[in-house]
Parts: structure tokens; sequence; C-alpha cells
């Protein structure tokens, strides 16, 4: 069961620039999840690329924080409805992790601890529009906004910005995640309203 935290108020403002159709703009920052909060340690932790051909790249936690990281400003829109106007992060851009490897997939399911999924067209990865974020504001991202690491998915709704990520499994076919299978929209652009199938 899932369940959400206080921060739903807020004003719809739809003369805003860059509010997506039907949404309101919060300060606070709302905390959903499907279920209990994963702790993961991280010297337990590691990010894992998985490709058509079982090529498979592997860091940990220290090894990731060793890769070349970039400090994102950006707004976030999650289905519910709300939006948050010039969040911050730290993180490392998935041009980054994928950059050199041959492929020929045009999706990815990104895999959480815990056992969440979802799946993304590879050109919304990359470009520099998705990074494996670390850091909120300048601090250690909470457990309860994914940390220690969650994709950074921001023009797309932020249920595809996949809490407590893992990895990523490369795919030629576009197979629905967890909430794609209950009936979200496959891609989930704010500014389309790609809410639901």
């Amino acid at each position: 069961m899932g369940f959400f935290s206080s921060g739903f108020s807020g004003r719809r403002r739809p003369d805003t620039p860059g509010l997506p159709p039907g949404q309101y703009l919060t300060e606070s920052f709302p905390v959903l999840s499907t279920g209990p909060t994963p702790r993961v340690e991280s010297d337990r932790w590691r990010f894992t690329i998985e490709t058509d051909t079982e090529f498979v790249r592997q860091w940990t936690w220290d090894e990731f924080l060793a890769l070349p990281a970039e400090d994102v400003s950006t707004d976030i829109h999650c289905v519910t409805s709300w939006s948050k106007f010039g969040t911050h992060w730290r993180g490392v851009s998935l041009d980054t992790l994928l950059d050199g490897l041959d492929t020929v997939d045009r999706f990815a399911m990104a895999h959480s601890y815990g056992g969440y999924t979802t799946n993304l067209p590879l050109a919304d990865l990359l470009g520099g529009r998705a990074w494996v974020a670390y850091e909120f504001d300048g601090e250690p991202l909470a457990p309860e906004h994914g940390g220690p690491a969650r994709l950074l998915v921001p023009h797309l709704y932020f249920w595809k910005s996949a809490k407590w990520v893992h990895g990523l499994r490369l795919m030629d076919d576009n197979e629905p995640g967890f909430w794609e299978q209950n009936g979200y929209h496959m891609r989930g652009d704010p500014f389309l309203e790609q809410r639901y199938w």
C-alpha cells in the first residue's frame, strides 16, 4: 500500500511559465512510495548496466563517486499533479555511464532496490537529459527521496525517476515497468499530460 507525506497543498497557476497543464506548484517535496523505504548501505550499493549482448558494466559506491559529476538545476513534475521548480541535484550523467557502449537497443528498464522498475526510451536518457543523482540541495540524497541514488529524468513525470536505482537493462522492445503495468503511460511527458494509457 502506498503512502504520501504532507505537502500536497498548492495553487494551480495555469498562467505560470514552465508549469505543465494540470499541475500546481509546491514549495515542499512530497514523498510517495509503493511500499517500505529500502535502506541500502553504500558498501552494498552497486550500479550495473546490462546490454542486449549481456555485457555488464558495474560500479561500487566509491567507484561511482569517482566518476565525473554534474550539478543540475531543474523543475520536477509528479503525475499526482504537483510540480516543484528550481530543484538542485548532483549526479552522474547517463551520457557518461553509457559512453562508448555499443548497442542497438532503443529502450531501458531501470531497476531499483525494493523491486521497483520503470521503462524509458534510451533517447530520454541521453543528450544531457538524465542522471543518477546522489545529492539534493547540497546534501546526500535522503532514503525517502531515493537515496543513496535515484534516477533523475526531469523532463518526464517523476515516477520515471526511479528511487533507489541500482541498474539499467537495455532492451530492444519497450516492456512496461511497475506503474506502466498498472495503467500509467509508457513515456510520461508532463507537457503532453501522458499520465495514463
